[in-house]
């Protein structure tokens, strides 16, 4: 073998002694941390042992299973009985369910914007009927909305809708903006004409 082949070796087996020896000098902590100590609770051996109450769990109250407890704290939240007289208070489907319809005034001026759009450009009176009366629901009482329903229904041939709405605007704003016209046409319904085209044959 040569000489250099003799000293790798010798190199080699004094670096294993070498970290053998800082192996043993290591006291056990520097080799590995220590785990902290499980802390065991104590076991009361005196307590019942646990049932599996999955199906019916105990209940605070004392009430049988089946048994709901809000009962004992129900609240009365049906409206009193005259709250149809408020306007606008609910809507009630057939299935006596009341449905608030919120307040949203932005919508309703879109929905005037739409309305005029049909009124005048399209010319397409029952959806200008439509759009003031979702713009209605959104924000009731609308003076504008009230008298372009008015207007519009008139349009459709609709008097008994036309004169009402008419009524109402001025009932809101009887000195307003459209408070002459709504005069003048409330004049000529009454009169029995209205303004609505003749139908085709």
């Amino acid at each position: 073998m040569g000489v250099r082949f003799r000293y790798l070796i010798l190199a080699v087996f004094c670096l294993f002694l070498t970290g053998a020896a800082i192996a043993q000098d290591q006291s056990p902590t520097e080799q590995a941390p220590e785990q902290p100590p499980v802390e065991q609770v104590p076991v009361d051996k005196s307590a019942p042992a646990p049932t599996d109450n999955r199906k019916a769990p105990p209940r605070s109250d004392n009430l049988g299973p089946d048994e709901s407890s809000s009962k004992q704290t129900r609240i009365d939240v049906s409206p009193p009985s005259d709250d149809k007289k408020h306007p606008g208070a609910s809507i009630e489907d057939d299935t006596g369910v009341n449905e608030f319809t919120p307040y949203n005034p932005m919508k309703a001026m879109k929905d005037i914007e739409i309305g005029d759009f049909y009124f005048k450009v399209k010319q397409n009176y029952p959806a200008a009927v439509s759009r003031y009366r979702e713009a209605l629901e959104n924000k009731p009482h609308d003076a504008e909305a009230t008298f372009k329903l008015a207007e519009a229904l008139n349009k459709t041939g609709d008097i008994e809708g036309a004169v009402e709405n008419y009524q109402a605007y001025l009932k809101i704003l009887p000195d307003g903006p459209y408070a002459k016209k709504a005069k003048e046409e409330l004049g000529k319904l009454k009169a029995g004409k209205s303004t609505a085209k003749a139908e085709p044959k």
